[in-house]
C-alpha cells in the first residue's frame, strides 16, 4: 500500500490539495543529529520556480512531530508533516467527471468508485514527492560516505534543455525528460536474492515517483546489442573494481563495489493547455477539455533530487539489513 522498506521503512500520507503531505520514517538509528534546517537544501531543489515548472509556490517547511529529542533521533518513528498553503482546488472542479488523457484520473475513478480526492490529482500528484525528499534527507545522513547525485541529462530527446523547454511552452505543450543517477562508496553485496535484489528495490521505489515510465542500469538496453566479450565487466582488483561498468554497479542483483549508475525516463505531464478529447465518466459520451491551472511543462526539471532521495532510502534500508549501519550512532 503506502509503505516501503524492511528496517528503514517509510509510510506516506496526505494529498496534493488536502491539509498537507507527510511521511513516517521508522527504523532510523538512534543518535543521529537532525534539525529542520537539514531539510531546506533538498526541499528547495524540488520546488518550482524555474521556467517550465508549475506556478504553485509552497514554502515546504517540515514539521517534525516525533522521533527527535534535542535535535537527535531517539530510534522511534520520525513523523514529518509539510503543510499545503498555496492551493487552488477550483481549477480542478471542471475535471471531476472529465478525466485528463494520460493522467490517473480515469483509473482512480474506477479504483475508488469516484470517492478519490481529485483535487490536484490527490495522492497521484507530484506534490507527494516532497515527503519522499524529506525521507531522503534522513537516509542520506545515515549513509555517511555514500555519495548520491542525479542530474537531468535531456528533455524531449534533446540535450539543449532550455531551448527545448521554451519551445514546448510556446507550443502550449509538455515534454518528458531523462535523469541519470550515480552513487559512489557503496559496499559489495547489498541486495537480497531472489526478489529483493538491489535493482528490484530501486526500480520499485523509482516507479513510485509520478511520471516515471522506464529505468535502465549501466548500459541498459544497449547491452542487448552487445556480445558477451563487449558487455562483460573485467574485474581488476579484489575490491571488485572493474575495467568497464556496463552493469551499472550491480551483478546478480547485488552491488559489486563499483559506481551505481542508472537512468530514469519521465513522461510529459498530462495537463497541457491544448484542447484534448476525453469522455464523461458517468455517461461515456465524448467531450473536449482544456486544462486550466498551474502545471509543469516538464516535470523532469524538478526530479533529480527526488531520484536521489528514493535511491538513498533503498540504500539505507539495504545497509541496515546488511548490518553496515549500527542501530545506535555515536
Amino acid at each position: 500500500m503506502n509503505s516501503f522498506g524492511r528496517i528503514f521503512r517509510i509510510s506516506l500520507f496526505g494529498e496534493s490539495h488536502g491539509e498537507g503531505v507527510g511521511i513516517a520514517v521508522d527504523g532510523c538509528p538512534a543518535g543521529l543529529r537532525l534539525a529542520a534546517e537539514d531539510f531546506s537544501g533538498d526541499l528547495k531543489r524540488r520546488q518550482s520556480g524555474a521556467r517550465g515548472t508549475t506556478g504553485r509556490q509552497e514554502a515546504d517547511h517540515p514539521l517534525i512531530w516525533s522521533g527527535l529529542r534535542k535535535q537527535t533521533t531517539t530510534g522511534m518513528p520520525i513523523m514529518i508533516f509539510i503543510k499545503n498553503k498555496n492551493v487552488r482546488s477550483r481549477d480542478y472542479d471542471p475535471l471531476r467527471y472529465f478525466p485528463r488523457p494520460g493522467h490517473a484520473d480515469f483509473v482512480a475513478w474506477h479504483k475508488f468508485g469516484g470517492f478519490h480526492d481529485s483535487r490536484g490529482g490527490g495522492q497521484f500528484s507530484g506534490r507527494m514527492t516532497v515527503a519522499l525528499v524529506a525521507a531522503g534527507v534522513i537516509a542520506k545522513k545515515i549513509l555517511g560516505k555514500v555519495r548520491i547525485r542525479a542530474a537531468l541529462i535531456e528533455v524531449g530527446g534533446s540535450r539543449d534543455i532550455t531551448k527545448t523547454v521554451n519551445q514546448a511552452l510556446r507550443e502550449g505543450d509538455s515534454i518528458g525528460g531523462l535523469v541519470e543517477c550515480r552513487a559512489e562508496g557503496i559496499p559489495v553485496g547489498l541486495g537480497e536474492p531472489f526478489f529483493d535484489t538491489a535493482e528490484s528495490l530501486l526500480s520499485h521505489l523509482v516507479f513510485a515517483i509520478p511520471g516515471v515510465k522506464g529505468i535502465e542500469f549501466g548500459s541498459g538496453f544497449a547491452c542487448s546489442r552487445m556480445t558477451g566479450s563487449q558487455c562483460n565487466d573485467v574485474i581488476l582488483s579484489r575490491s571488485g573494481r572493474t575495467k568497464t561498468n556496463h552493469a551499472g554497479g550491480i551483478h546478480g542483483g547485488l552491488t559489486n563495489g563499483n559506481e551505481l549508475v542508472f537512468r530514469v525516463a519521465f513522461k510529459p505531464p498530462a495537463s497541457i493547455p491544448k484542447e484534448q478529447d476525453t469522455i464523461h465518466v458517468l455517461t461515456g459520451k465524448s467531450a473536449k477539455i482544456r486544462i486550466r491551472g498551474r502545471h509543469d511543462a516538464c516535470l523532469a526539471l524538478r526530479t533529480p533530487v527526488i531520484v536521489e532521495a528514493v535511491t538513498a532510502i533503498v540504500l539505507a534500508d539495504l545497509m541496515l539489513l546488511e548490518q553496515k549501519i549500527p542501530r545506535v550512532l555515536e
